[in-house]
């Protein structure tokens, strides 16, 4: 499709600070810090710096189904990192994950301290170092890993593509909807056919990669991504709709979703969590 105002790039891409969109504040095309500020450092074994998207949910619901089998081990505290505010180019963060993304996680339970950044290496490394929602045996192993990095790589065209240009972007343009919105509904047909005949994403055992691609197309296919569920037509996807509802249910998944969020319905933001009290004190605030 071309237009009579088609762009045509340059010889040579200098940055536009003016380009516009909801985060033009704080993209750049450099990397480092902007500013210097330490990260706070809580009491308990792993320190988590997030915020409660997608991304940021896939952590926090796998500490609270740690915590849910009494592994008291699992303990952590999780810290606001405010992206609008370009709170993840302060030092302190930057010398934790130098890309610059949320979550990113410290484990003060070994010496040195470890850190571990990328959503899906943080899930990994739990999901080992605690022996739980990652399968031992070789094959459903694979499998549970075949889908886990599935996310890593679906998603951005998800999240960066399709949200951004249907719901973030200053203007709306046919084209980049198109391709997105067809992808992601490739996406989720991929999905919905795995799950045509199995409980969960990668068999019949809830594991790490249901956390990874849950609280994106889970939450996609229950309404609660870019107000895009009657464009995409979501309800066809019956399969990967039983499946969302399934782990919505969870209690663990309902702790972790809310934790580090600063938008939508006040009940379901926890700005901040260090004690599993927390969350009852949320709950009498919303009383």
């Amino acid at each position: 499709m071309s237009t009579s105002d088609s762009y045509t790039p340059p010889r040579v891409w200098t940055w536009d600070q003016a380009s516009g969109g909801k985060f033009a504040g704080i993209n750049r095309p450099t990397a480092g810090a902007t500013h210097e500020q330490k990260l706070p450092i809580g009491k308990h074994p792993h320190q988590l710096y997030s915020l409660g998207t997608p991304n940021g949910q896939k952590v926090t619901i796998l500490f609270e189904e740690l915590l849910s089998l009494g592994l008291d081990d699992a303990e952590y505290d999780a810290w606001l990192i405010d992206i609008s505010e370009g709170e993840q180019f302060s030092s302190g963060f930057v010398e934790i994950n130098p890309n610059s993304k949320i979550p990113a996680m410290v484990d003060h339970s070994v010496d040195p301290p470890a850190r571990v950044f990328e959503s899906g290496a943080i899930l990994l490394y739990l999901a080992e170092k605690f022996g739980h929602f990652l399968p031992e045996k070789p094959g459903p192993r694979t499998e549970c890993l075949n889908w886990l990095f599935w996310q890593m790589g679906a998603a951005p065209f998800l999240g960066g593509g399709f949200g951004h240009f249907y719901a973030y972007a200053p203007e709306k343009l046919q084209y980049p909807i198109d391709r997105y919105a067809m992808e992601t509904k490739r996406q989720l047909d991929v999905l919905d056919r795995e799950l045509a005949d199995r409980e969960y994403i990668a068999g019949d055992t809830f594991t790490i990669a249901d956390m990874a691609i849950w609280p994106w197309y889970g939450q996609l296919v229950l309404g609660r991504l870019y107000d895009a569920a009657e464009f995409l037509q979501v309800e066809s996807y019956s399969n990967v709709m039983r499946w969302a509802k399934a782990l919505d249910a969870r209690e663990a998944v309902r702790r972790g979703r809310i934790v580090n969020r600063t938008f939508g319905r006040p009940e379901l933001q926890l700005h901040e969590r260090h004690d599993s009290s927390d969350f009852e004190l949320k709950r009498s605030d919303a009383d």
